[in-house]
């Protein structure tokens, strides 16, 4: 039989990004004034069609970028090669203004959700191009809050452009060989320059080191942290600087892109990942750069830190984007596949659909956990955030990356299963985005180093009674008609909220924090949920029947039991839980006794 014959399996159809989702286009109805989301919607259809078209043509030119140390000649030129596609992409994202929608602020603090939206529609398209993005977001946030009039003349206006020609992009340089996500064990120096001409830009410094992953290595500028006190100071004794990648920092729109050799930055080799393949990620060995002191010296950490509560918030958003791609095509699959000799289609077949149903509302549940957290960015940039709501941003900052990655990892594995056979190969892009998502599980922290931040927040600030004050607010803002019929859900909320208050008592378990961190964003996430549930019923609006569904399904069959379980086991266990853990994973010999060969 010639393949042109017998049966033929019909392709899935997948439709606009944004009107066909099941709960962006209410969210933003819910949380943009009237006139904004008139404005962001129309826009937002018409970015839908753009990705569904021109970035899908762009994604088939991106190839992995190529590295030349030398040429023909022996001498060294460090030469980075990235694909047409790649580029193009970036241009893109340059263009619609996923970077300066923030920073016009043309909508004030919605200007944010509106920028978030937009990516969310386009990351699982875009081979991972947010990646810089996200760091040129957070360098410009930060060049916005202490830089220079200079800089900010000079860097910050390139970096928040629309003019792909005339347009930088940022990285971010922290992660090195001892240390990892710790930063205390930074070998990477910084000294000032004396007698140098005073420049517009800060202090002038030479930096040497080695930065093991650089994921921006075709970048313009870099933010970095380098030692100017003594290493047994830690991250007390790290500054931020602010490294030009390539000379002269400030170019003619349009010219060609120097080498990174012209600062004294080496590429000593691409990473071989698992994933994000597209992504030029390096090894970079830095041998006396011109840098430009940000800020105090030894404020390294803290003045970073912006950087990272953006970055984590493109991490969570990108989590659920990738999601978001792997959901719309198992559900239009469904649409299509014929089972029981042809005449039964999956959409009407219960236990398939049962099984979407569980991530449909695990989906919505972290589309509203991560955009309440950026509706917070937005009001704390602009400046109009309350006290409380700030101190919740804090919160919300680590829990949702967290969460994000941990569900949505396993969440596109199940959509992959939902197309069979068809799902595992590499066509359908489900493949492409599970590789590609699981760096959010490890990128800008893991669930066990942001836990411990999560715990740092409760510690130093009064961020956990700031929760505990919205979530009883909410809580007592269901009106009675709806409160009857959610009896069980609210109960179990007002349950967990005890249970959460005092997990986070002094001195906490060392084993509590990981648990605690999930019980706070099943929470969290079932707040949203109800809050949005409550806005649908209360405006009367059609789809409000099954807002309620999901958040009930939500906060009784999510997860939120299984959280609270492990809370309370983990306190309740006994003081040898932690020697016990390390017997099953160890074993029981003399641990002074190393393995032999």
């Amino acid at each position: 039989m010639r393949v042109e014959e017998g049966f033929q399996p019909v392709p899935f159809v997948e439709g606009n990004p944004y009107t066909t989702d099941p709960a962006l286009p209410g969210l933003l109805k819910r949380i943009l004034p009237a006139h904004v989301f008139h404005d962001v919607s129309q826009d937002m259809e018409r970015f839908g069609g753009e990705v569904l078209t021109t970035m899908r043509n762009m994604c088939k030119l991106a190839t992995p970028p190529q590295l030349i140390q030398y040429d023909s000649w022996g001498r060294r030129v460090d030469e980075l090669r990235t694909s047409e596609g790649w580029r193009g992409l970036k241009d893109i994202f340059v263009r619609e203004g996923l970077v300066a929608i923030p920073y016009e602020r043309k909508y004030q603090e919605h200007s944010r959700p509106y920028a978030f939206a937009k990516l969310f529609i386009a990351a699982a398209d875009s081979e991972v191009t947010d990646c810089p993005m996200s760091m040129t977001d957070g360098v410009a946030r930060v060049i916005e809050l202490i830089g220079s009039p200079a800089l900010k003349q000079d860097v910050f206006r390139r970096l928040t452009s629309r003019d792909p020609t005339d347009a930088y992009t940022a990285g971010q340089w922290m992660t090195e060989r001892p240390g990892g996500s710790d930063v205390s064990r930074t070998e990477t120096t910084a000294t000032e320059v004396q007698g140098a001409d005073a420049s517009p830009y800060g202090a002038p410094y030479k930096i040497d080191g080695f930065k093991w992953f650089s994921s921006a290595t075709d970048s313009d500028v870099a933010l970095a942290l380098a030692r100017t006190g003594r290493p047994e100071d830690g991250s007390r004794g790290l500054s931020l600087f602010l490294i030009p990648v390539r000379l002269p920092l400030v170019r003619p729109p349009g010219s060609p892109r120097p080498s990174a050799l012209t600062n004294n930055i080496f590429i000593h080799r691409l990473k071989n990942k698992f994933g994000t393949k597209i992504v030029p990620t390096a090894e970079l060995s830095i041998q006396g750069a011109e840098a430009y002191l940000l800020g105090q010296p030894n404020q390294g950490v803290k003045l970073i830190t912006p950087v990272l509560n953006i970055t984590r918030t493109h991490s969570a958003v990108g989590s659920v984007a990738y999601l978001r791609k792997c959901l719309a095509i198992a559900t239009a699959h469904s649409k299509g596949r014929a089972i029981k000799g042809g005449k039964q289609l999956l959409k009407d077949t219960p236990l398939h659909v049962a099984e979407l149903a569980k991530l449909h509302v695990l989906y919505r549940a972290l589309v509203h956990f991560v955009f309440g957290a950026v509706v917070l960015l937005g009001k704390t940039e602009c400046g109009v955030a309350t006290e409380n709501e700030s101190l919740r941003l804090r919160l919300l900052t680590p829990a949702i990356k967290a969460f994000a990655a941990e569900k949505c990892a396993t969440a596109m594995e199940d959509c992959m299963s939902c197309l069979g056979g068809e799902g595992y190969m590499e066509e359908n892009g489900i493949s492409k985005l599970i590789p590609d998502g699981l760096v959010e599980k490890i990128w800008e922290g893991t669930v066990n180093v942001l836990s411990l931040d999560l715990v740092r927040a409760t510690e130093k600030s009064p961020a956990l009674s700031a929760f505990i004050t919205w979530a009883q607010d909410i809580l007592n803002s269901c009106p009675d008609s709806l409160a009857q019929s959610l009896g069980g859900p609210l109960a179990a909320l007002r349950i967990a909220l005890d249970v959460l208050a005092d997990a986070y008592k002094a001195p906490m378990h060392p084993l509590l924090p990981r648990p605690a961190l999930l019980l706070f964003a099943h929470m969290t996430s079932s707040l949203n949920l109800l809050e949005h549930a409550i806005w649908a019923v209360s405006t009367g609006q059609p789809d409000s029947a099954t807002d309620v569904e999901v958040f009930r399904r939500w906060a009784l069959e999510g997860g939120l039991d299984v959280a609270l379980e492990n809370v309370r086991r983990v306190k309740n266990a006994s003081a040898d839980r932690v020697q016990s853990d390390a017997k099953i994973v160890y074993g029981t010999a003399d641990p002074k006794v190393t393995a032999r060969l």
